[in-house]
């Protein structure tokens, strides 16, 4: 079997669903016997550290507001994700998109909020 470089590895997982990506992880935590959300916290404070001096912006929907189809479809426009997950993250609220430019973070913020939803950038 050829050895995957970590770039084409990324390449793979980025053009998954959220729930194949989570099956991934299961799939890992059975073979290997490790969580690797664990990890990911453990490593976040570091990268936390690192981004203060970013100007890089997370997009994070608080409420999708009355008109939560319009939402959806803002949503599934903006993150590429499937019907069902981006009715969960209007449902649930959370990050739409993580790490990216102060401008990008203003253009999706005012789509969103166009559609109805309230929408906070941390």
């Amino acid at each position: 079997m050829a050895k995957l470089s970590t770039n084409e590895i990324i390449d793979a997982i980025s053009e998954m669903t959220v729930l194949e990506v989570k099956d991934l992880v299961d799939a890992m935590k059975e073979k290997f016997g490790v969580d690797p959300s664990a990890v990911a916290v453990a490593a976040a404070p570091a990268a936390g550290a690192e981004a203060e001096g970013s100007s890089t912006k997370t997009v994070v929907l608080k409420d999708a507001g009355a008109s939560k189809i319009a939402v959806i479809k803002v949503i599934r426009e903006i993150t590429g994700l499937g019907l069902v997950e981006a009715k969960a993250l209007a449902d649930n609220g959370g990050n739409i998109k993580e790490n990216v430019s102060a401008d990008e973070a203003n253009q999706i913020k005012a789509q969103l909020e166009e559609a109805g939803a309230t929408i906070e950038l941390a």
